[in-house]
């Protein structure tokens, strides 16, 4: 019983930092890319802008839902009798 606790929170809290790092990573490259656009053809930074703030809510969502899953595996686990 105890070990099975103990892999499900070592796999839970896998799952939630590389999912974090990954997002933090494709942020970072997103910024990146997004200054460069800019900076090439400032006129249609607000076009840029607009969609960059889509995929950031987009993105939010699903890191929502990853944070909703963890807390299911936690607390509402079916191998855990």
């Amino acid at each position: 019983m105890e070990s099975t606790i103990s892999a499900i929170l070592g796999a839970v809290g896998n799952i939630m930092g590389f999912s974090l790092l990954g997002f933090g990573i494709g942020i970072g490259i997103l910024g990146s890319k997004i200054s460069e656009a800019i900076g090439r053809n400032p006129e249609v930074k607000n076009e840029i802008v607009s969609s960059m703030m889509i995929l950031l809510i987009i993105l939010s969502i699903f890191i929502l839902l990853m944070f909703a899953f963890c807390f299911m595996l936690l607390f509402f686990n079916p191998f855990m009798s």
